[in-house]
């Protein structure tokens, strides 16, 4: 295909992407599911280019900038205080599940070797950060569910990729050492978090030099891209490099960056992280024709695979189940201490968890990138996808019935006491008074600002009834948004008429415009927030 003809391939799989998200929303599905049906409604039809991603260039593209968006937006403080399970799942399920998943497949499929069986395990072991953001997205889900499955999503891919590389090390080699890959484990992920701390200071360093917004949002994506390489050239883990640097991006980002960069870049994440998450489902589905070629070309019937992709499928769901199970009830058990700072969650919480697993695009990269000369590589390819196929199409799909049939009730955890939003809201207009108070102030005693004055008090007041009254003025306060959003339009249709008319100049009306935009942001916003309070 030439140059422009792939072009022309991306511009159409975008316009595909509109109209399935467009038909997801009308149908209420997962628009995960929704873009995996279509991209293999795509790969079946005739004429159509087939579409075979390359593993390294899907890695490298699609990885790195959505590790590092979720980590940046990673609270530090909620992924410390749950590292413990995080460990758990990211380490302990992923290897149990390679585990379960070799000793099924090599039960079900006798000829194949114990490391290929083992190499399709790691493969299918990790669930995908990718998956997991979009499908959790918009679900009612308490927010320390949340942190754990997204966390375990961050770290879960490097053991996943390192038990890879040992098996498929082991399958070509014939040769397996324990303590040596037990060695490899500790230096890809040590090194890999190492490295990934010290490129987020040296990309802070850099990003807090620089005063326009386009080059730090450019520069922004270079230290998700550049963490990722670096990492991989220091032959290290280059997804704890990319997690290592958004988690200390993330937490400098408040000192580091100004309004005006924070809300531009806010803008330009969202739509690359759409199209990059709606791009990688529909490659999934497309990468169909690619996999039935290979079996064609191997003399294999998928078909004669279909008993092997629900076998496997069943083993992957079920060795997650009897983890989180197990995770989550022997260590309370055990452990009076654990108990009393974390006591026994409901069984929704791990029926949840279990069944928010869901496999993905790193899955499928991975088994494209094993070598053509390993045993059972193009069966390994067809369950992969076979298995991200039922992932995505069955647990994605059912996900929210099942929260919403399920009680999640009460699955926190106890931590340092802090500060309420509204007494923090006291705080904050209390200092933003005294500083408007300082700058009034004349030497003769007279008020320089007294407007501001008395519409900052007015903030601290409000601010401080508002707390009293434990929300009592909730309806107040939507009022007031309400009338600021109608004062809002009344100003805008002002303006626009002025603009149509020629009585104020473009200029004129793109910074009038902008500051209404802002305004009615921030409006609607405090009517969401009201309106989820009440």
């Amino acid at each position: 295909m030439s140059p422009s003809g792939q072009f022309e391939l991306i511009l159409g799989l975008m316009a595909a992407v509109i109209a399935l998200e467009l038909a997801a929303q009308r149908l209420r599905l997962p628009p995960s599911a929704v873009l995996v049906a279509g991209g293999i409604v795509l790969a079946l039809v005739p004429g159509l280019p087939e579409i075979t991603p390359d593993p390294d260039l899907t890695l490298l593209l699609f990885l790195p900038p959505l590790l590092f968006a979720s980590a940046y937006f990673t609270v530090w403080s909620d992924f410390r205080a749950n590292l413990r399970i995080i460990l758990q799942l990211a380490v302990g399920a992923v290897a149990f599940t390679t585990l379960a998943v070799g000793v099924a497949a090599h039960m079900v499929m006798p000829s194949l070797p114990w490391a290929a069986c083992f190499a399709l395990g790691a493969i299918l072991s990790p669930p995908d950060a990718v998956a997991a953001k979009a499908v959790l997205k918009g679900l009612p889900l308490p927010p320390r569910i949340v942190t754990l499955l997204e966390g375990e999503s961050l770290v879960n891919d490097a053991t996943g990729l390192v038990l890879v590389r040992i098996a498929v090390a082991a399958g070509m080699t014939g040769a397996f050492d324990a303590g040596e890959a037990a060695i490899d484990f500790v230096w890809l992920a040590g090194g890999g978090v190492l490295a990934g701390v010290a490129f987020g200071y040296g990309a802070a360093l850099v990003l807090g030099r620089l005063r326009d917004v386009p080059l730090s949002i450019v520069a922004g994506f270079l230290a998700a891209w550049g963490s990722y390489l670096g990492g991989e050239a220091l032959e290290v883990s280059g997804v704890l490099a990319t997690v290592g640097c958004g988690l200390v991006m993330g937490q400098r980002q408040h000192d580091l960056f100004s309004a005006l960069v924070r809300t531009h870049a806010s803008a330009v994440w969202n739509v690359v992280v759409f199209v990059l998450e709606s791009l990688v489902f529909i490659i999934i589905g497309l990468s169909l024709r690619g996999v039935l070629g290979r079996l064609a070309e191997a003399g294999t019937d998928l078909s004669d695979l279909l008993p092997v992709v629900a076998f496997v499928a069943v083993a992957m769901v079920l060795s997650r189940f009897a983890w989180i199970f197990t995770s989550t009830y022997v260590p309370r058990f055990l452990s009076p201490g654990l108990r009393r700072r974390d006591p026994y969650p409901s069984v929704a919480v791990p029926v949840i968890m279990s069944w928010a697993g869901m496999r993905g695009v790193v899955s499928l990269a991975v088994a494209l990138s094993i070598p053509d000369g390993f045993p059972g590589r193009d069966v390994i390819l067809a369950t992969t996808w076979g298995g991200i196929l039922i992932s995505i199409l069955l647990q994605g799909t059912t996900l929210a019935p099942l929260i919403r049939m399920m009680k999640l009730g009460g699955f926190t955890l106890e931590r340092r006491a802090t500060l309420s939003e509204s007494e923090a809201r006291i705080r904050m207009s209390q200092a933003a008074l005294e500083a408007v108070r300082s700058r009034s102030s004349g030497t003769d005693g007279a008020e320089r600002h007294p407007r501001l004055v008395e519409q900052y008090g007015h903030r601290a007041r409000m601010a401080v009834r508002f707390h009293e009254s434990q929300g009592m003025l909730l309806s107040d306060r939507q009022e007031h948004f309400a009338a600021v959003l109608a004062a809002n339009r009344a100003a805008r249709n002002e303006i626009l008429s002025l603009h149509r008319s020629g009585r104020i100049h473009d200029t004129v009306l793109h910074r009038l415009e902008a500051e209404l935009d802002l305004e009615e942001l921030s409006a609607e916003q405090a009517l969401a927030e009201g309106e989820a309070v009440g």
